[in-house]
């Protein structure tokens, strides 16, 4: 729909779950790229090593005029954004200097029920890149801008609206650390994830993302490397 009857989409993916790895990139190892069909490709390695991997190896000789990074199973808002995936993809492309969109489907255990959980991104994505291809600030030196975009874990007739807004913050971050203790009294480490408050009610939350979700829009935050 983006792409229009000439034009060309090209996934390129990790080729395992990478939650969590931020704008990493593979710097250190080589990574195994497999090609499935002409515009379908896996990569052994992070999301921001797809983008890399499009620009310069796949789409070399044709550079993409758009990067859409998702859409994620699961919401990236407040601080989530510096932990994304997702997230660090979109801004790999836009650090290259092409036109990035973060997408990302939040989910609950209503949603889960759903025929497809992903209803409100299928109806509703198209649309929201089309306007921010033609409407919204791209350049902003000295780091080009790219957008984040949530989409509420509701139908998409109970949407109310698109929402820009600001980046919120839970007053505790939403990660910590458990220790497990193994049969042969090795001790392990897990990551543990709190995504259990959504919204938390303090002044700073005020028309952020987290607020504008929970009200059931689409939440758009803008977004640059220059941290």
């Amino acid at each position: 729909e983006l792409a229009g009857s000439n034009g060309k989409v090209v996934t390129i993916a990790p080729s395992i779950d990478q939650s969590g790895v931020s704008h990493s990139i593979s710097y250190l190892r080589p990574s195994l790229i497999e090609k499935h069909n002409d515009s379908r490709y896996s990569v052994e390695g992070s999301p921001a090593d797809c983008v890399l991997a499009g620009i310069y190896h796949i789409m070399k000789d044709y550079k993409p005029n758009l990067i859409l990074s998702g859409v994620n199973n699961g919401y990236n808002l407040a601080e989530d954004i510096l932990y994304s995936g997702t997230v660090g993809a979109a801004m790999e492309g836009a650090l290259q200097g092409i036109k990035s969109i973060a997408m990302s489907q939040c989910y609950s255990k209503e949603s889960l029920s759903l025929d497809n959980r992903f209803e409100s991104a299928k109806v509703k994505g198209a649309n929201i890149c089309l306007k921010l291809l033609n409407s919204s600030i791209w350049n902003s030196k000295p780091y080009q801008v790219f957008y984040n975009v949530n989409f509420p874990a509701i139908k998409p007739a109970e949407i109310k609206g698109i929402s820009l807004c600001k980046q919120g913050r839970r007053s505790k971050g939403s990660f910590s650390m458990n220790s497990m203790l193994s049969p042969n009294g090795r001790t392990f480490l897990m990551v543990n994830h709190r995504p259990d408050k959504l919204l938390e009610n303090t002044n700073s939350n005020k028309d952020s993302d987290l607020e504008k979700i929970n009200n059931n829009f689409i939440t758009i935050t803008p977004l640059h490397a220059e941290l």
